[in-house]
């Protein structure tokens, strides 16, 4: 059976010339990179290459780069380690379509008194300099909000965000994990103190990511218990991953363009395809052209406005040999609409129906076609039995 994954956005499989960079480091040159040996030293070099690398390809010192396991840490430590060092400001600021790494890391703060509060979102999905002005305060401890939305693919304009925190002087964090190595990114001119990345989604390794720090910016570790990273990350560095991270971002940044302009390519054909070829209507959700090409969420209607559940369009696709996504959580066994659909006011039954689509650079013109097919087929099925 034929297999299109279009599920970039999840993660991307590990490119061969990433995986060759990684490779002595997963067999021959093994050593701890805080051993003082030959080995252990081998091992330093290549990580501080590494780190000079990925800090000269956003615009960063090297000093301000840390590797971490990923996002999710990323996220963590920033948002944990800035609160660590407010005083008595308790506020954060961030939106409702946040990751989770984000939303749920800024919720558990509540317990030690932390008041979490949402700039409101347009309907595209677009959190602007306005709104994070309209709700910071002398309270507000850090702003944190993602750059590239990973549901829906709405772009946050951070620099003009920035400002807004600069006058103020509050800290601005930036989930970049969705744009880091697909769009220009430079932390410098975007004026951000943090930022989180990740590789798996560049096509390096899992388990692997960094946080950018800005000089100076107050902050202090949050995962303790060791010397590494200067005392800011404790733990055994992941040497390959760390090496794949740089070697994998740097691929992207040099073949961005290309990769956009394919991305752009096959977005404009699957709408054409659907718009031609499909029985049913579809509803893009979030925005239709200034968002990124990577990333496209659908809802499916027919002309009843009766809606399918996405979760089953979901499995049902996979039957076919399709790799879609949705948004939907399984809370206490009912599905629930995604909590980014929730947030741009998208009526529930709209909001379940939807998929989620990500395109990767190893796409073609044929896979956009044979899903339009399958996916056709599929819900002629499913409204039929509904």
């Amino acid at each position: 059976m034929k297999t299109v994954y279009f599920d970039h956005a999840a993660t991307t499989p590990l490119d061969d010339r990433v995986l060759e960079a990684m490779l002595p480091y997963l067999k021959n040159n093994y050593g701890n990179a805080n051993s003082p040996h030959h080995l252990g030293q081998k091992s330093k070099v290549v990580i501080e290459d590494a780190r000079e690398k990925v800090a000269d390809l956003i615009g960063a010192e090297p000093s301000e780069i840390v590797f971490t396991s990923g996002g999710t840490e990323s996220d963590n430590a920033v948002i944990k380690g800035v609160l660590a060092v407010s005083g008595d400001k308790y506020e954060v600021v961030t939106s409702e379509l946040e990751h989770h790494a984000v939303l749920h890391t800024v919720e558990m703060e509540k317990m030690h008194g932390v008041k979490p509060v949402f700039a409101k979102a347009k309907n595209c999905g677009t959190i602007t300099a306005d709104a994070v002005r309209e709700v910071v305060n002398e309270n507000t401890a850090l702003v944190t909000l993602m750059h590239v939305n990973n549901e829906i693919g709405t772009i946050n304009p951070l620099s003009e965000i920035a400002e807004v925190c600069s006058e103020l002087d509050i800290p601005f964090h930036s989930d970049t994990v969705q744009s880091l190595g697909k769009m220009p990114l430079n932390v410098k001119d975007l004026g951000i103190d943090f930022l989180s990345g990740s590789a798996h989604k560049i096509y390096g390794p899992k388990g692997t990511g960094i946080m950018y720090i800005k000089n100076g910016a107050r902050w202090i570790p949050w995962m303790i218990g060791g010397s590494q990273e200067r005392r800011r990350r404790g733990g055994t560095l992941n040497v390959p991953g760390i090496v794949g991270f740089a070697k994998a971002l740097e691929l992207a940044i040099e073949e961005m363009d290309e990769n956009l302009n394919h991305y752009k390519n096959l977005r404009s054909l699957l709408l054409k395809e659907l718009n031609q070829n499909l029985d049913f209507k579809f509803q893009v959700n979030g925005p239709d052209e200034k968002g990124v090409p990577h990333i496209i969420n659908l809802s499916f209607s027919d002309d009843q406005e009766n809606y399918i559940d996405g979760e089953m369009l979901l499995l049902n696709l996979d039957i076919e040999g399709i790799c879609v996504s949705n948004g939907s959580a399984c809370t206490s066994g009912a599905v629930e609409p995604s909590h980014v659909l929730n947030g741009i006011g998208m009526e529930a039954g709209l909001a379940n129906s939807s998929i989620r689509i990500s395109f990767g650079k190893q796409n073609t013109e044929e896979d956009v076609h044979y899903f339009v097919e399958k996916l056709n087929k599929v819900l002629n099925r499913m409204f039929t039995v509904a």
